[in-house]
């Protein structure tokens, strides 16, 4: 009698567990497809109209208000120029050749020069946010450093390099450097401390445990010191070709807009503001951008995105 009881007992049980198998099957399946909706390419079509439509639109309304200010003389010609005038000049560098030399000028001095900062902040980064007696000595430093506007290192470097490529590199590192390390700085003090833990306990430790555990738990904040260093690379460059003159420097964006700013032309001033504009936003959409979806591709947070 016992043994018969036992058969339904043990049947139902298998039964329970059976349903609640399938149940977490079905809801392990349920949450695979709906990230799989969420992570699925989107046809070019529907790519266009929600990255490339909105600035469009927002770059067309700009020019509209342009041209309606130009059109009311909202300021005289010489102050405001229509757009059409700036396109000429930029149709006047395009014709002569130069348009090209001048934003490869600067567009190689600025990610040379960053790279340098990169490389240098990095290790710095490193050991300032690891070691307490050298972040003690050394934090207080980086965080004035990257509030000290990069146009005030400009005479120091003239002076001290002369003016040439060398000054300009010098300009790029004292003002990207910092930010970059603060970047990182931040970026290892939101590292839970159990990640640390469990490196050391599978033997990374020393430099295999920044390598392998505490550079990529730090690497949102590490992007974010890059994508800010690269600002400070840029604007640190325009401001040393802005100052510094000669002919061994060449023509860079910063030194065409000075040029066009003697030469009191209003549409050359505003095309080398268009192009120092357009080369900082082609960078951050053609090399921050990808890097940062793929960080929070790798975290899975690109969804929520």
């Amino acid at each position: 009698m016992s043994s018969t009881d036992a058969r339904p007992a043990a049947g139902a049980r298998a039964a329970r567990r059976d349903g609640a198998g399938s149940g977490l099957d079905a809801l392990g399946a349920g949450l695979d497809a709906l990230e799989a909706r969420h992570t699925q390419r989107a046809s070019v079509g529907q790519a266009l109209r929600t990255k490339a439509l909105p600035p469009l639109v927002s770059v067309a309304l700009v020019l509209g208000a342009w041209q309606l200010a130009y059109s009311l003389h909202a300021a005289g010609p010489q102050k405001l120029p229509s757009p059409g005038d700036v396109w000429h000049a930029l149709a006047l560098l395009w014709g002569d050749g130069s348009l090209f030399s001048i934003v490869w000028t600067s567009l190689w001095r600025g990610a040379s020069g960053f790279l340098a900062a990169v490389a240098i902040g990095t290790p710095v980064g490193l050991l300032v946010a690891r070691v307490k007696p050298v972040r003690a000595a050394v934090g207080p430093v980086l965080a004035g450093l990257q509030s000290l506007p990069s146009v005030a290192w400009v005479p120091a470097a003239v002076i001290w390099l002369g003016i040439d490529d060398s000054a300009m590199y010098a300009v790029i590192l004292l003002g990207a450097a910092p930010s970059i390390a603060n970047g990182l700085i931040a970026g290892i003090d939101q590292v839970p401390p159990l990640f640390l833990r469990a490196g050391r306990t599978l033997g990374a430790s020393g430099l295999r445990g920044a390598r392998h555990v505490l550079l990529p738990a730090a690497l949102p904040g590490y992007l974010a010191g890059l994508k800010q260093g690269w600002a400070f690379s840029w604007r640190s460059l325009m401001a040393a070709e802005l100052i510094a003159s000669s002919p061994d420097l060449g023509v860079g964006l910063g030194r065409y807009l000075q040029n066009q700013r003697e030469f009191s032309d209003m549409p050359g001033v505003l095309l080398g503001i268009a192009l120092i504009l357009a080369v900082g936003v082609a960078v951050d959409l053609l090399v921050f951008t990808p890097l940062e979806r793929r960080a929070l591709r790798g975290r899975g947070l690109l969804a929520a995105r």
